[in-house]
């Protein structure tokens, strides 16, 4: 199905709502996950409100938590999200990085216990916006590994994304780079499942170590693993991501001696720098901007796919289904529908959510 985002932001924020979230939360969150269905990244998207409510419902997550500053002292900022949203602790979380940056010039941010803090670029497009660099780095606690090292033949980490965000003038794309360290995010696993396709050779084993191609294994009792990016570079990153964001901000990391809620719950750790601190703020977009420009004039091996620069495609998607719409397959809508009617929010009233027009 297609529908208009404006309409998608209403009926993620009234399920939210429903669940439990003050209006503020309930939007912080419906806006981020909408987001990043325009941004081309559905398995960060309204289908994973199912998943928060599993967690809501257990007890692993607690709506409208507020952030504690642990520490604010010079450069560094240590802040713990008390095991709710992470979209909200994440966000308001930078915010204070941001602004702390542009007094001090550099931050050290250290953010712990937070439920998913959704599709990591989110933050580091803040950064550029308030014409910042960021570097993130995040793990994931709580749960049971999905990743096998490289050479491993069983699951050790999980897809412990990272994210290095520098701006560029308005008239060209920022740099955003967006990635899992496992070649494919667990949620486009899932979106695999829920449209009923396989996924191509080289992304998951099965529990026997062999390749598979059948996203389901990955939900099965006895499931297979992710495997890294990049063999041997991708496995080294996560690894870093889990010393980092699981070690630095003390919400540890998943190594077993930590205990596993069955909640998801993501660590990151931040580094803000403005760089006016370092070089001349015009220098540095001219830079950037011949980089990019550099990067994007080499010709293209195909000629309906231009070299682009990271952050570029997200830009593009959004330009484009902001007009066309949201496409959302059945089980993924059947899934959100029946999280909020586990809240009691019935399909009657989503559907006069979306005749009213959002």
């Amino acid at each position: 199905m297609l529908i208009d985002h404006e309409k998608l932001r209403a009926v993620s924020r009234a399920i939210l709502e429903a669940g439990g979230s003050a209006a503020g939360e309930a939007k912080i969150v419906a806006d981020h996950l909408v987001e990043a269905h325009l941004k081309g990244h559905p398995s960060h998207g309204t289908g994973m409100i199912a998943r928060y409510f599993e967690a809501l419902h257990q007890g692993g997550l607690r709506p409208n938590q507020p952030i504690e500053v642990v520490k604010d002292d010079g450069p560094f900022l240590v802040i713990d999200g008390g095991q709710g949203y992470g979209h909200r602790a994440a966000r308001e979380a930078m915010e204070r990085a941001i602004a702390k940056t542009k007094e001090v010039g550099l931050v050290l941010l250290a953010l712990r216990n937070c439920c998913h803090i959704g599709r990591i670029g989110t933050y580091g497009e803040m950064a550029v916006d308030a014409g910042l660099i960021s570097l993130h780095f995040v793990n994931v606690t709580g749960r049971s590994p999905i990743v096998a090292p490289f050479g491993g033949s069983d699951a050790r980490m999980l897809t412990n994304p990272m994210v290095v965000a520098v701006p560029a003038s308005d008239d060209r794309p920022a740099f955003v780079l967006d990635m899992a360290t496992s070649r494919i995010a667990m949620g486009k696993v899932r979106v695999a499942m829920m449209q009923e396709r396989e996924l191509g050779e080289g992304y998951i084993i099965g529990p026997d170590g062999q390749p598979a191609t059948d996203p389901s294994i990955m939900y099965a009792e006895d499931h297979g693993a992710l495997l890294p990016v990049g063999d041997h570079k991708g496995y080294g990153l996560a690894m870093a991501c889990e010393l980092l964001a699981g070690m630095l901000t003390g919400g540890g990391t998943i190594q077993p001696g930590n205990p596993r809620s069955g909640t998801p719950i993501n660590n990151m750790f931040a580094i803000v720098v403005d760089p006016s601190r370092l070089v001349d703020d015009d220098y540095m977009r001219a830079e950037v901007d011949a980089m990019i420009d550099y990067a994007k004039a080499s010709p293209a091996a195909d000629p309906a796919a231009p070299v682009l620069v990271a952050g570029e495609p997200e830009a593009m998607r959004r330009r484009a289904m902001t007009t066309s719409g949201i496409e959302i397959e059945e089980n993924t809508w059947e899934a959100l529908m029946a999280a909020g009617e586990s809240v009691g929010l019935s399909r009657q009233k989503i559907a006069e959510i979306i005749d009213e027009g959002g």
